[in-house]
């Protein structure tokens, strides 16, 4: 080869090196090609190490947050399933009139390959895990779509309905039909829950990891876990990781409620808070679900390391809504505290880096982020923003607000600072989030507040409006 040719190649090097990219014209840099939707029932942020929690051990969830942008102030737009996984899958809002293609009815008109395993939308637990039914799922969101039998409350244990006091391990009338009857925990006789509804979602996920690594068409897929929903079936060995004893539970504290109106209360338990035994026995059975829907997380992230899929798989992980656990003496969902609107977030991707916002963002979100990192066209309607700005300098902001809406009447926003709670005229809840984030001081009264509470007031009617 002669001098002149080596100089050419060497010349050539040096421009490939300095001139942008085909992406770099583009809204994103990175080589997005698959989505991997992972999505977890009633999980509540504060109980991960991540976010602060000091006792859950999920070392898989550990390892994602670690590789990706963890989201300080990610907020859910509806109070229990129903609502929220809609809203997520079409970035709409709850009770808007508006309408807009799934995720994955989009996706399929650009040649992906869309696939759901367990619950994205909504689906009645146990029920539909014990018949293997599809729920409120929407068939042409997906290409292919399965759900899992599982023996959820007849699974063969030490079966426990806490509020009745019940201890049995006799299979008769254990099915959970009404209200009363759910607080139930189940220790499993397998030693790895493979007959549980999780572990079964995660194996259908390696397996269709597989199918879609052989295929190599671009596509979209749905994992959804159903713990740490009740009735929190899991082998007997993650009981044993949380002691009962051990359990540090919120306190009852007299005259707690005074300034909390009717219509913002949550769900009281059934007689959980009657005996502290019970309240302890519930975060025990919650940690340990946890842990076990972690478990089944980490075969699925690791089946896609070794597929090589991670350098071009975009991961997000999310929950539909958070949780109550006697905060407030209050149980499971459905008011807008807290503990129930704020979700944990994580986005792990080819080319974002990993680190940690505190920007407030809303699961509605999600689509157009999941299409902008795919460098697609977005329906139009749709009521979310892209988080891209963020993922590329996390202290970017896109929201002065986050919007969440009441199963009933009215919602909630939340700003850096405050924490506003709308029931039209069933009353209101407004709190400092930095001096009291707990909520224990309802402030919507105190004169000094006014004008806060004005521009809240101010704020959140201008949100619902470009909601409808």
């Amino acid at each position: 080869m002669n001098r002149s040719h080596i100089l050419e190649k060497f010349i050539y090097a040096i421009i490939l090196t300095v001139t942008p990219t085909a992406h770099s014209n583009k809204e994103t840099p990175t080589e997005v090609k698959n989505i991997l939707f992972i999505m977890s029932d009633d999980l509540k942020a504060s109980v991960l190490s991540f976010y602060g929690g000091s006792i859950c051990r999920t070392p898989n969830l550990d390892k994602l947050a670690a590789s990706g942008l963890v989201f300080d102030r990610a907020y859910c737009q509806g109070l229990t399933c129903a609502p929220s996984r809609p809203s997520i899958m079409r970035s709409i809002y709850p009770k808007s009139k508006a309408s807009a293609p799934t995720i994955g009815e989009h996706l399929q008109q650009h040649g992906f390959h869309t696939a759901r395993v367990g619950k994205i939308f909504h689906m009645p637990v146990p029920h539909a895990q014990l018949d293997g039914s599809n729920g409120k799922d929407v068939a042409e969101c997906w290409t292919e779509r399965y759900n899992t039998r599982s023996t959820e409350t007849f699974t063969p244990g030490l079966y426990r309905l806490l509020n009745l006091g019940i201890v049995t391990r006799e299979l008769k009338g254990r099915d959970a039909k009404g209200p009363n009857r759910m607080w139930a925990t189940v220790e499993s006789d397998t030693e790895n829950g493979s007959d549980q509804a999780d572990y079964l979602v995660a194996t259908k996920a390696v397996h269709l990891l597989q199918e879609r690594k052989k295929a190599g068409k671009p596509f979209f897929m749905g994992v959804g876990f159903v713990r740490p929903h009740f009735p929190m079936v899991q082998p007997k060995k993650y009981f044993d990781m949380y002691p009962e004893e051990k359990m540090k539970i919120p306190p009852l504290i007299p005259g707690d409620l005074d300034d909390i109106p009717l219509a913002g209360r949550g769900a009281d338990g059934k007689g959980l808070n009657e005996m502290e035994q019970n309240r302890r026995r519930m975060w025990q059975a919650y940690y340990g679900s946890v842990s076990f829907m972690d478990e089944q997380l980490g075969r699925v992230l690791d089946e896609l390391e070794r597929l090589d899929l991670l350098n071009s798989t975009a991961i997000i992980f999310t929950s539909d809504h958070g949780y109550h656990l006697g905060e407030h003496g209050f149980w499971q969902k459905a008011n807008l505290h807290e503990e129930v609107v704020r979700v944990p977030l994580i986005i792990s991707a080819p080319g974002i880096k990993s680190g940690r916002t505190s920007s407030l963002v809303e699961l509605v979100d999600l689509y157009p982020t999941w299409t902008n990192l795919l460098e697609l066209p977005s329906p139009k309607g749709l009521h979310g923003k892209s988080l891209l700005p963020i993922l590329r300098n996390p202290k970017s902001k896109i929201r002065e607000t986050a919007l969440s809406i009441h199963n009933r009447a009215g919602g909630g926003l939340r700003s850096a600072q405050w924490h506003y709670m709308n029931y039209g005229s069933k009353g209101e809840e407004l709190y400092d989030m930095i001096k009291d984030p707990a909520q224990f001081t309802n402030v919507v009264s105190d004169p000094k507040y006014s004008a806060i509470l004005n521009k809240a007031r101010a704020r959140f009617k201008a949100r619902i409006a470009a909601a409808k």
